[in-house]
């Protein structure tokens, strides 16, 4: 006899070591020399950077910061040698590994939720 009993689909909010150090990395850069990201950016990174999960919210909210700034220069170092805000702020958010992480969560949550 078939079960009443319904299984829900979960998507994992855990976040990912590379993403924890890549904004911990940022966050270290940000202290060394006094720029890049903004508070939004180095509020996202303490979150990253202190492990644990993530809201679906805040998931969408970080996935949606990679497009709007994939363009910004992500050079390593700039003309000075320093590193670049762009690479910085980059890396506040989970750096390329919290780009594809964030992404993946989304796709996954929209098709958790049909869309």
């Amino acid at each position: 006899m078939p079960s009443n009993k319904t299984t829900k689909k979960t998507v994992n909010l855990d976040i990912p070591k590379s993403v924890q150090d890549n904004a911990e990395r940022g966050l270290k850069l940000r202290e060394e020399h006094g720029f890049g990201g903004t508070k939004v950016g180095e509020a996202t990174a303490k979150l990253l950077a202190a492990g644990g999960t993530v809201t679906a919210r805040k998931a969408r909210h970080i996935a949606r910061y990679f497009p709007r700034h994939a363009h910004d220069n992500l050079d390593q170092t700039g003309k000075s040698g320093k590193p670049s805000r762009g690479y910085i702020a980059w890396l506040l958010w989970g750096g390329d590994a919290g780009r594809t992480w964030s992404e993946g969560l989304v796709e996954q949550l929209e098709k958790m939720e049909g869309n």
